[in-house]
Order: structure tokens, then C-alpha cells, then sequence
């Protein structure tokens, strides 16, 4: 899923590639967090919570952080919370050496 989205936005701009990355892993860990509030709340196959946090830690932290905002979803968990920093930080870093 990550890929295709990744494809739609970076084939058409040819952006540098991390943008398009990031834009993609965001808007699945985003559907992957709205999905996983909706199973919560009927009883569903759930999302495990590794799968949460790697989407997160390869790029997805923005879908994440607005994930857990919008839906309300795993905001009692502290390691959601500290992945979400821990992702955040690193991309930021990425960014800033990008654009050095």
C-alpha cells in the first residue's frame, strides 16, 4: 500500500524521492490508525500494535500523530507516544540533512 502511494506521488513530480515517502507512509499509518480505531470499536481483527509503530518509525509519524489526534486512538499508550517522538525526531534530522 505504502508503494503504491508512493509511486502516484513521486513518478508524476519526480520529487526527491524521501517527500513522496514520507507523504505516502503518512497517509497509510493514518487509514492504518482509522481502521484499527473502527475494529476497536466493533470488536474486530485488530491492528497490531508493532505494525503501528514501524509505519510510524519509517516515515509515517505525521499519519501517526494525526491518527492518534483525529480518532482519539491510543492516546493512554505511552509507547505510542514515545514512538511517535523517537519517529519524529529522527525524520526531522533526516530533513535538516536534506536540506544542508
Amino acid at each position: 500500500l505504502i508503494l503504491v502511494f508512493f509511486l502516484l506521488l513521486y513518478l508524476p513530480t519526480r520529487w526527491m524521492w524521501y517527500w513522496p515517502w514520507l507523504i505516502a507512509c503518512s497517509i497509510t499509518t493514518f487509514g492504518f490508525y482509522g481502521f484499527d480505531k473502527a475494529q476497536a470499536k466493533n470488536q474486530g481483527a485488530r491492528v497490531p500494535e508493532i505494525n503501528l509503530h514501524l509505519l510510524s518509525i519509517i516515515g509515517g509519524f505525521i499519519g501517526g500523530w494525526l491518527g492518534r489526534g483525529i480518532f482519539r486512538h491510543k492516546t493512554l499508550h505511552s509507547a505510542f507516544l514515545a514512538v511517535l517522538i523517537v519517529a519524529t525526531i529522527l525524520h526531522v534530522v533526516i530533513i535538516i540533512l536534506i536540506l544542508v
